[in-house]
């Protein structure tokens, strides 16, 4: 297994202009009331730069595992999604949740079946059964069962990352420990947005959001890059 000094060493340097952009965002923390395509273009930055840090990689390095190609799909769609969040007053909510949706879609398919972990499922299904009751009475119209599909398609995405965590068997990796945390803080992202937009305000709800939204996507991001550093690991062996 490929000690973590070795994945900073390796992979830190081309996450440079991720933490830059997100800096920036943060450091702008432009208005939501006055939404433009440069509100976009910012709040989208951290996402491109983590497109550049999986391209960085190589085409042949994409092309060769699937599971890269998953998530760099998902980073894409994730993108899409932003941009149409930044609009989410004027009327496209739901076609961020869509693209988010096909995010997690796509996530779940890069993260695989195996190993099942039905445990970790029963686990997922409980705190997505919970979630959407204590959300029920807050929703009307579509949201009633647009949250709810969005809900069993982030569960599940959650459920596919924190199944390849087997600490118990000692079979786990940085990589999967690294989509496993990166699951959990996406879950928390997008259940405060779904409280501080249905049920009531959430206190500092945007720093939390995107602190905990940008985390999770570099460190699914990370998860990308395993076989990689595996065969660069055995080379210098």
């Amino acid at each position: 297994m490929v000690s973590p000094v070795t994945v900073v060493k390796s992979e830190g340097p081309k996450l440079v202009p991720f933490f830059k952009a997100t800096c920036v965002y943060f450091v702008l923390w432009l208005p939501t009331s006055s939404p433009s395509w440069f509100s976009a273009l910012i709040k989208c930055l951290p996402i491109f730069c983590l497109w550049v840090f999986l391209l960085a990689h190589g085409i042949h390095f994409l092309t060769a595992h699937r599971s890269a190609c998953g998530i760099l799909a998902g980073l894409i769609f994730s993108a899409i999604g932003d941009a149409f969040l930044i609009w989410q007053e004027q009327g496209y909510f739901v076609h961020g949740l869509l693209m988010f949706g096909i995010t997690h879609i796509l996530y779940s398919s890069a993260f695989g079946m195996k190993p099942l972990d039905l445990k970790v499922g029963v686990m997922m299904a409980f705190v997505a059964t919970f979630s959407y009751t204590f959300l029920y009475s807050y929703l009307s119209g579509p949201f009633t069962y647009l949250v709810a599909v969005y809900i069993a398609l982030i569960g599940f995405m959650g459920w596919r990352a924190m199944a390849g965590v087997q600490l118990c068997n000692d079979l786990w990796t940085w990589t999967k420990l690294s989509a496993c945390i990166g699951s959990v803080l996406f879950i928390v992202s997008d259940l405060t947005i779904a409280v501080n937009k249905f049920c009531f305000p959430v206190p500092y709800s945007r720093v939390i959001i995107m602190a905990t939204y940008y985390a999770a996507q570099m460190l699914i991001a990370l998860s990308a890059v395993e076989s990689r550093d595996e065969e660069i690991y055995k080379k210098r062996k």
